[in-house]
Order: structure tokens, then sequence, then C-alpha cells
């Protein structure tokens, strides 16, 4: 993870730079692309989409055919249009940083992002002032979702009146900074979109009721940032309606984003708000090719971790929150899906640490068939639930997936010959003890 893509012209701004990362861009909205890109299925047409759904159906199948508790993995790109999702994201992220707009002008900035909070009133008169809504239709707006009743709004409260766009008599518009003119904040958004997101959300709702019925948990990978941000959104909604009793959604969390932690906590705190399971997998992320030139080709800061190691602080920063939080509730899963030992050994001294016992299964491990099988096999042995990820389809379209691995683990070849110099060991251990068949 070292090095960084060109930078872009001295002229543009930091805000522009921001605003380019979730703008859709049709280039970058087939997630195929790249030679390291993202694998996933790009939906010419929602009936392809629908395909897909029945596929995972299968995968739900066979995985609870052969485990208990088993775990079975989707992409959202192959439940929606990656366009869209694009779309959604830029939506989402647009929102999201005129609240922090709202917020440095409140002399918020640089706050953490739940410590940041919107006094009512100064929000209600900011919002009249720009001409986004008069203070009565603000009023209304707050008092319609029971929110500001502390006095603040928080992010989350801000994130949940999103869904009351509906509720004005016209269309939201915000200031862009860039040109100071208001613009509709839902301009890309028509009929079409609205029920693209209608749609996909059945989709999850149907491969959820088939989870739980077999009694699967679903995990839902994460992808490319300028996908993350609707994918995110799509799979809390789902966390909502399944994750009431146990975690049967898991959302996925990649720790070389730099606004990893952000995002954890966010999604962490609206789960304990709104009493549901907290379910996550956290990985580290094997996007950063086709992000750094995403970034560099539109001209925005790269949103990866600079370095390897910011990548490490950041996993195990992420990972020991999670931890503590099940010390504390009891209410949030994580799978440590990670090759690295060390981070492996991290998990097993914390869990000593808090008291978190290996049959609580409340922590799993993943590794990949096919790699690390000294951490997964010794894990599995002294009775941690730890979990093979195994990819599956044409080997044209899974060999860019394991090339994403071996890229990802940039000490994949030197554990290779490790894993082989422990096998020969084992095999001429046996073979002096003659029980070369047995343990």
């Amino acid at each position: 993870l070292v090095g960084h893509g060109p930078s872009p012209s001295s002229s543009t701004t930091g805000a522009e730079k921001r605003e380019k990362q979730h703008r859709a861009h049709q280039g970058f909205g087939d997630p195929r692309g790249g030679v390291t890109g993202a694998q996933a299925y790009f939906c010419a047409d929602e009936a392809k989409c629908d395909q897909h759904m029945e596929t995972f159906l299968c995968c739900i199948d066979a995985s609870s055919g052969s485990s208990d508790d088993g775990f079975s993995a989707v992409k959202l790109t192959a439940l929606a249009r990656p366009q869209f999702l694009v779309q959604l994201s830029e939506v989402l992220v647009k929102w999201r940083r005129f609240f922090h707009q709202l917020a440095a002008e409140q002399g918020q900035a640089g706050r953490a992002v739940l410590d940041t909070k919107l006094e009512v009133e100064k929000l209600q008169e900011a919002l009249a002032k720009l001409g986004v809504l008069s203070k009565a239709e603000s009023q209304q707006w707050f008092t319609g979702e029971n929110l500001g009743t502390s006095g603040t709004v928080d992010l989350l409260d801000w994130n949940s009146l999103f869904d009351s766009r509906t509720k004005l008599s016209r269309p939201l518009l915000i200031p862009n900074k860039m040109t100071g003119q208001l613009e509709p904040l839902l301009s890309r958004f028509r009929e079409e979109e609205e029920l693209q997101m209608k749609r996909v959300l059945q989709r999850m709702d149907v491969l959820g009721k088939r989870a739980m019925e077999k009694g699967v948990r679903l995990m839902v990978d994460a992808e490319q940032s300028y996908f993350q941000p609707a994918i995110s959104r799509l799979t809390v909604e789902t966390q909502r309606r399944f994750n009431r009793s146990q975690p049967i959604i898991y959302n996925t969390y990649q720790c070389y984003l730099k606004e990893a932690y952000n995002n954890v906590t966010g999604d962490m705190e609206l789960s304990r708000r709104e009493d549901w399971h907290f379910g996550t997998k956290l990985v580290r992320g094997a996007y950063m090719e086709q992000e750094r030139e995403r970034a560099a080709q539109m001209g925005y800061e790269d949103p990866i971790n600079p370095t390897y190691e910011k990548t490490n602080e950041m996993y195990h920063r992420c990972l020991d929150y999670i931890l503590e939080e099940i010390t504390r509730s009891r209410k949030a899963s994580v799978m440590v899906a990670s090759h690295n030992e060390d981070t492996v050994k991290f998990t097993l001294r914390r869990m000593m640490e808090l008291g978190i016992h290996p049959a609580d299964k409340k922590v799993c491990f993943g590794q990949l068939l096919g790699m690390c099988d000294q951490i997964t096999f010794p894990l599995g042995q002294a009775g941690f639930p730890v979990y093979k990820y195994v990819p599956y389809g044409p080997v044209n379209e899974v060999l860019p997936y394991l090339s994403r691995r071996a890229q990802e683990n940039r000490g994949f070849l030197q554990r290779a010959n490790r894993e082989r110099d422990l096998l020969w060991k084992e095999v001429k251990r046996r073979l002096l003890a003659g029980n070369f068949f047995s343990p």
C-alpha cells in the first residue's frame, strides 16, 4: 500500500477534489474495468440482476448444506446496476458533506464524526439564510422526524432526514460550495433510479429471508469507494430488518480507507440507537490500483491510507472498537478476515483480555481457500470459529479476484514458502514416526 498516484493540478481546490470522488463517471461505472479491477457483473438489465439473485440463493443453500453457522457472500454490483450505485453514492456523499459544511460554520470543523452536533436553531437559521428551506419548512421537517428534541442534530440524525425529502413541497436544493449556487440534491435521481433502489432492496429481502430460513449469515462484500456509500446504505437498510434478534446480515469495512473508523463507529452507533445487532467483516482492501487510478484521472484526493502500516493501525483500531462493544453489549459480531498473523495474534490477545470466549461465537476468522492454512487449522483445532472463503465461477472471472488477493497480501509468496517448509517438516515427522496417514 505504499505510493500515490500522480498529484492533481495545484489549481484544483480541495473541495473540488473531494466532490469528484463520488461523481458518476461512465468509465468507472463498470467495476470490471482495469487489469486487477473488481470482478463484478455489470447488470445490463433488471432480469440479469434477478439471475444473479438466483445464483446467490443457490450459494446460500450450498452453504447451509455444508456447515453449521455458515456464511454466504454477495456483491451488490451483481444485484443493482453499478452506475446506479455510483449515482446514489454521489447523492449520499453530497448530503453528508453539506452537514460538515454547516458544522464548520458553527465552529465544529475537525471534530470526530459522532461528536459533531449542530444546534437546531442555528441550523434552521442557516438553512433559511442559504435559501435551502424556509424556517417554517425546516421546523415542520424536524418535527415530522421527531429530531432535534435535544436541541442538537448529529450526522446520524442528519442522514435520517435524507428519507424525508419527499415531504418537501419542492425539490431540496443545497449550495454548491464551488459555484455558490443552489443545486438540486437529487438532480440525478429520476423515477427509474427510485425504482432501482426499491428493486435491489427487494432482492436483498429475498436473500435475507432465505438466509434466515437456512441458518446462514449473509456477508455483503465491500467494493470500490465510489460504490461503497450506496452499498453500505442498502446493507444497513437490510440489517435494520433482519438483525433484530441476531446478526444475519454482515456489512464489510475496508480498513485501507482513510474513513474506515468513522464508517464503523457511525454504523455501530446507529445499531445501538435502533437496537439491532451489528454484524461486520473487517478486511484490509483489494482495489488499491483501481482506486488510485480513478483518483488521479478525476483529480480528487487518494482515499487509501498512505502506507501498509497505517492500514494495519486502522484495522486494529476498528477491530478493538468492535471487540469492546461485544464485551459491553453482546450485540456485535465480527469476522476477522485476514491473512496477517500479527492481526490474528492481536485479536486473540484482546479476546483474552476482554473475556471473550471462542464458544461465544461473537468473533470468527476467515481466510481464502488455499491460503494461510498454517493460520486456519490451528485456530479451528483450538476451538475458534474459522472459515475458508471459497471463490466460485468461470476461471477467467475468478483469476482476477485471486490476483487481487495476492496483491492485497504483499507477503504472500514469503508465506507460501513458509507453508511449504512447514508441510515438508510435518511430512518428515510423520514418516519418522511411522504414522503418515494420521496426525
